[in-house]
């Protein structure tokens, strides 16, 4: 009989030609186990999903009250279900007034096809500006956003009418103009390997939108949710988007993703034509369920307040010769390196040590950390020590 790894190897897709292979067997907390039962420590959350950590006991019961009640009824927007109903209720509180409705959807992707549809059916335009480096998904309109030639050149051609702007470079915002029906930008971007806009380019952003009528889609589906120590990443800036786009850490662990705009703006989704936006599983009640519990989670522990003092002792902690730059915005961070072949070596042996760590998708050099908020100062201590210990290993 063929092993479990074989099985995965032979029928299910394969993204890379080396996998990682893990074969989890259980997960709790910020800890999950393999099949031979050897512990692992996930410092990636899941690629920034288990905010709350693994199997939070809140967020389980939720899941198995909803699953005794029902599960899918009706494409979204149709039925009243009582999970989307105090989710969507609970988000908008959260919110500037502004944003009072949310589009229930499945994943980060979606979101931002959604939201790109809703800029474009508002305000009557066609083009995008998006910033050089940022992810926003895999679909087609979410990879049209990239400006990476080596994830796009394979797929055109891809949606017309996007030009790429430097990220916190307040002089490129020129490009935005009547024409735009959105700029789009991570918050806070992730794949490039955390990098930060100042407060003066967050406002210099708001204020050309207002000028052009241009609308402001912020992706928050990674910094999100109170990756940052806010629960949205936008409040660090004094600013707000006209479209906030969330997923990943949002559902507790449960797929689901959300676009929060106005309710004037959702509005045109019911017109010309009715149905502009439809959905099969958007809002699955059972992940709508688990993402209202996780919310409650991150108020009722409140976790957002020891982010900021975790993110200082990662920063402590972690000092090396090897070590280029340590860049964060709360418990989302990157560990620079010399090269992508130094970087490689050190997460495969940070593995071998029983943590999980990650990397970024435009930027190779550096290694992901992005723990549950739930880690204590006690497991970065253990953390940064194992890290240290890889780095060692391979640095001279």
């Amino acid at each position: 009989m063929s092993s479990q790894r074989q099985l995965f190897l032979d029928h299910l897709a394969q993204t890379s030609p080396t996998p990682l292979l893990l074969e989890m067997m259980y997960a709790e907390g910020i800890y999950m186990r393999d099949a031979n039962g050897k512990e692992y420590m996930d410092l990636i959350s899941g690629i920034g999903v288990s905010t709350v950590g693994h199997r939070h006991p809140k967020v389980v019961e939720a899941i198995k009250y909803q699953v005794d009640q029902y599960l899918h009824l009706m494409v979204y927007g149709e039925f009243v279900q009582s999970p989307q109903v105090k989710l969507a209720e609970a988000l908008c509180k959260t919110l500037p007034d502004d944003l009072n409705s949310v589009y229930l959807l499945n994943s980060g992707s979606e979101v931002i096809e959604g939201a790109m549809k809703l800029a474009k059916r508002y305000t009557g335009r066609s083009e995008f500006v998006a910033c050089m480096n940022s992810y926003h998904g895999s679909s087609h309109g979410a990879l049209s956003l990239s400006d990476s030639d080596e994830f796009k050149q394979n797929y055109r051609p891809l949606l017309p009418g996007v030009s790429h702007v430097r990220f916190g470079c307040i002089d490129d915002l020129d490009l935005i103009t009547e024409n735009t029906a959105a700029f789009v930008a991570e918050t806070v971007q992730g794949e490039a390997g955390v990098k930060v806009g100042s407060e003066l380019y967050w406002k210099a952003v708001r204020e050309k939108c207002n000028k052009t009528g241009t609308l402001l889609i912020l992706d928050e589906i990674q910094c999100g949710f109170g990756r940052t120590g806010k629960l949205w990443a936008f409040e660090h800036y004094g600013i707000a988007p006209d479209i906030l786009a969330c997923a990943k850490g949002m559902g507790g662990g449960m797929p689901i993703g959300c676009f929060i705009a106005n309710r004037r703006v959702m509005q045109v989704f019911t017109h010309n034509p009715m149905l502009g936006h439809i959905s099969t599983f958007g809002g699955h009640p059972v992940s709508s369920a688990a993402s209202l519990a996780a919310l409650q989670v991150i108020r009722e522990e409140n976790l957002l307040s020891s982010v900021a003092e975790k993110e200082m002792l990662f920063q402590s902690l972690l000092k090396h010769k090897a070590i280029r730059a340590l860049r964060s915005k709360g418990l989302i961070m990157a560990i620079e390196f010399d090269s992508y072949n130094i970087r490689k070596q050190i997460i495969d042996k940070v593995i071998e040590l029983g943590i999980v760590a990650d990397w970024f998708l435009f930027n190779d050099r550096s290694m992901r950390i992005a723990p549950p908020l739930i880690i204590t100062k006690e497991e970065i201590k253990i953390a940064c020590k194992k890290i240290l210990q890889a780095i060692d290993s391979v640095v001279d």
